[in-house]
């Protein structure tokens, strides 16, 4: 770990305490395969002792590994210290239920009910929540009424242009291989088939652009890279089999496979043009956007019209956007647009006043805000 990139990251004063978690090897015997579950003994252990050891003013929970966050009320009602809850993603949803078995996460069936279950027990005695999404925090406080009570943001990833810096001062070596007889075109991030509708549109235009334009769009190759959770080599392609549907295979390439954060910004660096499809769900935000945008290359995004990356996009003027409500010919004109400035190599004209509101350094203030008021409404209490 303290070789890794990401820690060389981290500011010198950061405090860092490890612990344990029980060996996979032992609980997928169990069919427990969850670092949340499996480390969830080991984080009550540790945050216990420092809790007698030294005051704290405040506990906040910010990963994916959702379970975890039941051990707030635990230690809230244990220590009297207030919990946030940042919910960097849906932690119990509804949208894969109606979905066919193969749409659907992995032990979708075990996953579901432990999240039902287990999300009102962290939620009952939280004292705020962070979302990326205006919308989700609307389907908790729906859920949930006492939240309505409770402070709340929408924060999302914040952009942070070190980053970028670090690739170029630690010389990373790139993973992905890119073409040399083609130009570029490079996603970097899960696939998934509530992607599927950006992706019919993407090669519905593309495929109508090879047989009106080929000299524009056969110089074009399409990267989908790190599209699966699944561990390295059991990936199951989701955009490869879509593009085999439209006869794009010569034209697309899906690595299921995911890489190293710092590899995946030199991947973008290396790119000729950057492509981001979204998801058909409205509340996805794709914070990954940002390094996108930093990487200053012809950008073109595919999302849900109430998705805040539209907004997000369009306000800092980063790039070309078609949404899930664009018509063919629109899509159609959009690409060929960007792929023409792919060719030139006109960086997009990016409004950097606006994309500042979207910096780390911003959403740590607007973090540090609810983190203040919600120390302060306790001793107010």
């Amino acid at each position: 770990v303290k070789e890794s990139l990401w820690y060389k990251s981290l500011p010198p004063y950061r405090k860092i305490h490890y612990i344990d978690a029980f060996s996979k090897k032992w609980t997928s015997n169990f069919g427990l395969g969850s670092l949340g579950l499996r480390s969830m003994w080991f984080y009550m252990k540790k945050v216990n002792q420092l809790l007698r050891e030294s005051a704290y003013d405040l506990i906040y929970f910010s990963t994916t590994q959702f379970p975890v966050t039941i051990l707030g009320r635990y230690w809230k009602a244990k220590f009297g210290i207030p919990y946030i809850i940042d919910f960097q993603a849906p932690w119990h949803t509804d949208y894969s239920k109606n979905k066919p078995k193969h749409q659907r996460p992995p032990k979708y069936w075990f996953s579901y009910r432990l999240n039902k279950y287990l999300e009102p027990v962290a939620l009952k005695n939280v004292d705020g929540i962070i979302s990326v999404s205006d919308a989700y925090i609307e389907t908790l406080k729906e859920r949930y009424p006492h939240l309505n009570s409770v402070p709340s943001r929408t924060i999302t990833f914040g952009a942070y242009e070190h980053d970028f810096e670090l690739v170029h001062q630690q010389q990373v070596q790139p993973t992905a291989i890119l073409s040399k007889d083609f130009l570029n075109l490079v996603y970097i991030g899960r696939g998934g088939a509530d992607m599927h509708k950006a992706i019919h549109i993407l090669f519905t235009a593309f495929k109508r652009g090879l047989e009106d334009a080929p000299d524009l769009f056969a110089r074009f190759k399409m990267y989908f890279i790190g599209t699966s959770y699944a561990s390295k080599g059991k990936g199951v392609p989701t955009i490869s089999p879509v593009a085999s549907k439209y006869g794009l295979e010569a034209f697309v390439v899906e690595q299921t496979d995911r890489i190293p954060f710092y590899q995946g910004i030199l991947s973008l660096q290396m790119a000729d043009g950057l492509i981001v499809p979204g998801s058909d769900h409205s509340s996805y935000t794709a914070s990954k956007i940002y390094p996108y945008i930093l990487a200053e290359k012809p950008l073109l995004g595919i999302f849900h019209p109430l998705s805040s990356v539209v907004s997000i996009i369009k306000e800092c003027n980063a790039g070309s956007m078609i949404t899930l409500q664009s018509s063919k010919d629109i899509a159609y004109q959009n690409l060929i647009t960007f792929l023409q400035n792919v060719v030139a190599k006109n960086k997009p004209v990016t409004n950097w006043d606006a994309f500042s509101l979207y910096t780390a350094k911003e959403m740590t203030r607007r973090q540090c805000e609810i983190f203040d008021e919600v120390v302060n409404k306790l001793k107010n209490d």
